[in-house]
């Protein structure tokens, strides 16, 4: 059973199997062969995956640390039809963990939703990819959308049944230091409600501004983006009967960042638009029907009409109404028919009826926000330089957040964590096999191997397109738009591409490989008409294509 520290004397926690970690004595030191730092999806998930070993369970004490009060995400729950606003692609890969460490049964299925295919498509010069889960062998859906708090809550009751564990909630690290003695220079946690934890290994989960990461030293390298990202949770009808379910993931890259649109059920989902801090500034205070007239024309609007449509929302045009207007205006003078999908607030287009032939490239239209789900929060690259603290930082190890940080575009972020912990947890288990040291540093070695570059590889790729597809340069949108309809017919390549995101986790034959291989190649000689999209796509794309065969084929 978990045991859960609060720094008041009662509460009322309303959870099963609950109770309370006793006092801690100021004066004497506890000492736990793992303390991890940090109650996120990364730290719960790295606690459930050691408790679910047998030899760690028997083995290992390990005591998790978290600032926050975790019996409200434990409590938590929403009306059926209601949702969070912060959400996750969950893929078949981090799937298959979780469902590995006895996670997936606790989470709430009803509040998930399959992605079998995504649309994306450039902003600019209209060109679209299509991937299709279909073409993936063995594989039904792409990736499962679910709320964080869904995830959270089902670590935390998978770890409420977890005696090997104790999670002390609502205390704070107030700083952590090197013991000097018996201990081989233990790392020493002192905690606001008096108590002090001896760490064997001293786990990092701790987010990007990380208490853990600066005791062991580890400088981090990276950068704030020019852009914001908006997040809310959005109401329409429900598809047609002539239409696919909601399914269907849907990204457009605009040169102030790309706008997407999640589904989470067959009338709700949920929307992550990058912008400049200007303009996320301008939608975050808008009242929920401009936000829902913006949204439905940032899909739809060509680029110099949504410029157009930016420029009065600055300007100080406020309501509904008169946004509705400019974008009816827009729509007539780009020739969208009132017939089209395309087509917002001039559409003539009734639920049910037989939809036009483009329905389905576009996400259903808006039609209320979900009351306080509308937020923004900055966005940011960023990567420790080690995973490892050595020296004076020793016994330390970095997972999640506090590892690397990157842009919501792909969704990747959550995944990536997911990542580390599975393979944090296989090295930990692996040294306990050889009787080895679980705090030393050739114990480590072999996760910061297998996810450094593993992190590094998709980071890159990630912050490339962002940037790519940010500028407006003929040659750049040529380019990319050549490069995005050729990768469109081809398959193999789409199945490639979504293997090597996690959406499958089957290996496939060097002959799949070897095509992939030649078709990148293709491409980024195509790009060699400008020494910029040569250096941006070409060498993007090479970098994908040697991750994807490394992880796909199990060839370099």
């Amino acid at each position: 059973m978990a045991f859960f520290a609060k720094p008041r004397s009662s509460a009322r926690l309303g959870c099963r199997r609950r109770l309370f970690l006793r006092s801690f004595s100021s004066e004497h030191a506890r000492d736990n062969d793992i303390v991890i730092v940090g109650g996120g999806p990364a730290g719960l998930a790295l606690a459930a995956a050691l408790a679910a070993n047998p030899i760690a369970k028997n083995s290992l004490k390990i005591t998790l640390i978290e600032g926050g009060d975790l019996s409200k995400i434990q409590d938590w729950g929403m009306p059926p039809n209601a949702y969070s606003n912060r959400v996750s692609s969950i893929t078949h890969t981090s799937q298959h963990f979780l469902n590995r460490i006895g996670i997936w049964d606790y989470v709430e299925h009803a509040r998930t939703n399959p992605i079998h295919q995504m649309q994306v498509w450039d902003g600019v010069s209209g060109a679209r990819i299509t991937f299709d889960a279909s073409v993936i062998p063995e594989s039904s859906e792409m990736a499962r959308m679910t709320e964080n708090l869904n995830l959270q809550r089902a670590l935390l009751r998978k770890l409420s049944d977890t005696p090997s564990v104790q999670v002390i909630h609502s205390v704070k690290v107030e700083s952590i230091q090197r013991e000097a003695g018996d201990h081989n220079d233990w790392p020493l946690v002192h905690l606001s409600n008096g108590a002090t934890l001896r760490a064997r290994l001293l786990v990092g989960a701790d987010g990007f501004n990380s208490p853990v990461r600066s005791f062991a030293g580890i400088s981090s390298y990276g950068w704030s983006y020019d852009t914001q990202a908006v997040v809310a949770t959005l109401n329409h009808a429900p598809r047609g009967p002539f239409q696919v379910p909601n399914n269907t993931a849907y990204q457009r890259f605009l040169p102030t960042g790309p706008i997407a649109f999640l589904p989470l059920s067959p009338c709700t989902s949920s929307l992550v638009w990058s912008t400049k801090p200007h303009l996320a500034a301008a939608l975050n205070k808008s009242s929920p029907g401009v936000l829902e007239q913006l949204i439905n024309a940032a899909f739809r609007l060509p680029e110099p009409s949504l410029q157009y449509i930016y420029k009065r929302l600055l300007e100080g045009t406020k309501s509904s109404e008169e946004i509705k207007e400019e974008i009816m205006f827009r729509e007539r003078s780009d020739g969208i028919s009132s017939h089209s999908a395309y087509a917002s607030a001039t559409s003539m287009l009734s639920d049910g009826g037989i939809p036009p032939d483009d329905a389905d490239a576009l996400p259903p239209l808006v039609t209320s926000i979900q009351q306080g789900t509308t937020a923004s929060f900055p966005l940011r690259y960023n990567h420790a330089e080690s995973y490892i603290g050595e020296g004076a930082g020793s016994r330390t190890v970095l997972v999640g957040d506090a590892a690397h940080t990157v842009h919501p575009l792909a969704g990747q972020g959550l995944n990536l964590g997911l990542g580390d912990v599975d393979a944090l947890s296989r090295c930990i288990i692996q040294a306990l096999r050889h009787g080895g040291d679980i705090g030393s540093y050739t114990a480590l070695i072999p996760y910061a191997r297998e996810r450094y570059f593993e992190n590094h590889k998709v980071m890159s790729a990630v912050d490339k397109l962002h940037k790519v597809y940010s500028s407006t340069a003929q040659p750049v949108v040529w380019a990319r738009s050549v490069g995005l309809e050729v990768i469109n017919e081809l398959d193999s390549v789409k199945a490639a591409l979504m293997m090597n995101a996690g959406a499958s986790s089957r290996l496939q034959n060097a002959s799949g490989w070897d095509l992939f291989a030649k078709s990148i190649e293709s491409l980024a000689g195509a790009a060699s008409t400008s020494k910029m999209v040569s250096g941006m796509i070409g060498a993007g794309m090479q970098e994908l294509a040697k991750n994807a065969g490394q992880r796909i084929f199990g060839r370099p």
